[in-house]
């Protein structure tokens, strides 16, 4: 699914990511994990060619090298990414952006499934029919902002996902609604999953089959789930 070689990410002069590889098949999920500033949100960015970043390496998606094509082009190739810090767009409501995506990745909308469809989601999200209608992330919580992304998600259908440090600003019942909302369409679409985050609460909802650790620029340690809990009780500094 996804095949990450010998990647360099500078910003600006700073070096922020060296000589990092990566190996994701299809349906497998995989977590990255290490201290702050390290450059863990940078590599999200960089898998969906944010042009504040100069970047060198390969990165292979589908057998396809992707690594100079633009944000949309690989977003409509099924990568998607849910923000930490998900931004707010006036003047354009989820309906029409959703609707919009959806024509430019080939699929014909019909108005009353997709309706149905966007509010059995919202159901599931506890959150109200009309978020369908409002402007994209604007004055929501950041609880509603993740759930916003989970609407999205679901009506995208995306089949390898980004989770951007999804469990910040969430409290315990939030974070339990998100991670379950994820593992339902796990289960049901069987994408590839790379899970960003400092914490292992994440990973008891979102069980990866790998775990790596960050640091010094690169991947300096993989393992299972037992990684995570290595990291839980001793911290990053012996790794």
């Amino acid at each position: 699914m996804l095949e990450i070689k010998n990647l360099k990410v500078n910003a600006g002069n700073k070096k922020i990511i060296d000589d990092l590889n990566l190996n994701i098949n299809d349906g497998e999920i995989h977590a990255i994990m290490g201290p702050n500033g390290v450059g863990k949100s940078t590599l999200c960015k960089v898998l969906l060619n944010d042009t504040n970043y100069n970047e060198s390496g390969k990165i292979v998606y589908n057998n396809e090298d992707i690594t100079n094509l633009e944000t949309f082009e690989i977003a409509k190739k099924g990568m998607f990414l849910l923000n930490q810090n998900p931004i707010e767009l006036e003047g354009i409501t989820n309906a029409e952006m959703l609707r919009t995506a959806l024509n430019a990745i080939g699929q014909k909308v019909n108005i009353f499934e997709f309706s149905k469809k966007a509010r059995e989601i919202c159901n599931e999200l506890n959150i109200p029919d009309d978020f369908l209608h409002r402007e994209i992330n604007l004055g929501m919580s950041g609880g509603e902002k993740k759930k916003n992304e989970l609407i999205h998600m679901w009506m995208l259908e995306p089949n390898f996902l980004i989770l951007d440090e999804i469990d910040s600003g969430l409290d315990v019942d939030a974070l339990k609604v998100v991670s379950e909302s994820i593992m339902k369409y796990y289960e049901k679409f069987k994408p590839s999953i790379l899970i960003i985050t400092h914490h292992k609460k994440l990973l008891e909802y979102i069980k990866p089959d790998y775990v790596h650790i960050l640091k010094d620029k690169t991947i300096v340690k993989s393992g299972d789930y037992k990684l995570a809990d290595y990291v839980e009780e001793n911290g990053f500094n012996d790794i």
